[in-house]
């Protein structure tokens, strides 16, 4: 598989979108359920209305997710994955999964990196 890593890739394109912090965190949410966009942005520490709003729009016209407005007022919007951001969740989850696993590691890892740049960085 080659990676294209010129800007107009489409690859390169639906990676930015599916890999971005907020989408992610929106598909692992809506994993076998229907959330209202209020309980995702309660949900969703940090994001703003503006951006979880561009994020949903995002994924819908990917076809990731599945946005339902019912007629009643005030209207009441839903949001769920579509089978092809289910398919997303699965590869999600075994990310979330590999993370969890060598968390202690990575932790590991950054300490070390951290001690050597504060042993390079003091004067000799």
């Amino acid at each position: 598989m080659q990676w294209d890593t010129r800007q107009g890739c489409e690859v390169r394109q639906i990676l930015d979108r599916v890999a971005d912090k907020w989408s992610l965190l929106v598909i692992a949410l809506l994993d076998r359920r229907v959330l209202r966009f209020s309980e995702l942005r309660r949900l969703i520490e940090g994001i703003s209305q503006r951006m979880l709003t561009v994020t949903l729009r995002q994924l819908e016209r990917d076809g990731l997710v599945k946005r339902t407005v019912h007629p009643v007022v005030p209207p009441r919007v839903e949001y769920e994955l579509t089978p092809l951001g289910a398919t997303l969740h699965d590869t999600i989850r075994s990310l979330v999964i590999w993370t969890e696993e060598h968390q202690s590691e990575i932790a590991t890892a950054r300490a070390d990196y951290d001690r050597r740049a504060a042993d390079q960085a003091e004067p000799a």
